[in-house]
């Protein structure tokens, strides 16, 4: 098999030769090749590189375009400053003041930062179509309006203003439906939704505000022929219920989350992807416990299953230690 008949046969619930490989690789990615994160998170063709290096380096088997969380965002009319040694840093537009009538609204064709990701689906397809996944990427809602208005304001907004914090999601949702449908339109066949701040959030404001936006956007992936790869960093545990409901193809599952209570909540259709700790595990290993972790991991989520750490694979990880991530689990 090769990747995309691997991660494909796992999605329709049919045995694959070993399980699907889909490590989040940044700037990891970027240093693998010589490069930096600025250059990663600016450039399509240095992502599309990098991340082409380490699928044929550690026999992944989806192709990602993430790089940061702030695409939508400068779109919306942030200001963005990238770095060579970390995550670009943006502003804040809607921080001082609310009033999201005067933001620009982004057209992912036209948005430098969203187009270049439409560019990364487009490159992969044209380079490799059909030997990988490709994985595109959007802001879930309530990220994306952490990200306008500061994570602060924003959490106090879902409790001090929950209509004026629906509103301001609902045009975070429109631009996340509009830039998903983008990038399957150029190859993606899957799209990651982050929403990390969702593990922020009490079960009733994320059942009542958050999850239905999630939802619609779920909804609007599959109807224009995606897959959808949820992504919550953190203790998601209490959400589950309300995640259950939501409709995903993949869960992933950050390392302080139970797997076993993930498959009895969520069931046996959505695939898990998870969940060794990226610090104390995977940067720090050594590989022999890496390997031995992927198994349990594996083993206490059953199928579907593909392998991943519980986050980004952080910088500085040695080679030897994703290459045990990545060792083949014949199940």
């Amino acid at each position: 098999m090769n990747g995309r008949e691997r991660y494909e046969a796992v999605l329709a619930s049919r045995p694959p030769d070993v399980l699907p490989r889909i490590p989040i690789l940044m700037q990891w990615a970027a240093e693998f090749i010589g490069s930096n994160y600025g250059a990663f998170a600016s450039d399509y063709r240095v992502l599309v590189g990098a991340n082409l290096a380490c699928a044929a380096a550690f026999n992944l088997d989806q192709l990602s375009c993430i790089s940061d969380p702030y695409r939508e965002t400068q779109g919306f009319g942030a200001q963005i400053e990238y770095r060579s040694n970390g995550v670009p840093l943006a502003t804040h537009p809607l921080a001082d003041n609310p009033d999201f009538s005067r933001l620009p609204r982004p057209d992912p064709l036209v948005s430098d930062r969203m187009r270049d990701r439409i560019e990364a689906c487009r490159l992969y397809c044209q380079t490799v179509a059909n030997r990988y996944s490709i994985l595109g990427w959007v802001e879930g809602p309530a990220a994306e309006a952490a990200d306008l208005r500061g994570t602060a304001n924003f959490l106090m907004d879902l409790l001090d203003e929950p209509n004026y914090a629906a509103d301001l999601m609902d045009l975070c949702l429109d631009t996340g439906i509009a830039f998903a449908r983008a990038q399957i339109a150029s190859g993606a066949d899957t799209i990651g939704l982050g929403d990390a701040i969702a593990s922020q959030v009490s079960p009733s404001i994320y059942a009542d505000l958050i999850q239905p936006r999630e939802k619609r956007l779920v909804n609007a992936i599959h109807e224009a022929g995606g897959r959808v790869r949820l992504h919550i960093c953190g203790d998601i545990t209490r959400l589950l219920p309300a995640i259950a409901d939501l409709g995903v193809d993949i869960l992933d599952v950050d390392h302080m989350v139970s797997l076993a209570a993930v498959r009895q909540t969520v069931g046996p259709r959505v695939v898990v992807a998870g969940n060794a700790d990226p610090v104390s595990v995977v940067l720090r290993g050594p590989p022999e416990r890496i390997s031995r972790e992927m198994r349990r991991c594996a083993d206490e989520a059953g199928m579907p299953f593909m392998v991943n750490a519980g986050c980004e694979i952080p910088a500085g990880t040695p080679i030897a230690h994703l290459r045990a991530l990545c060792e083949p689990i014949v199940v």
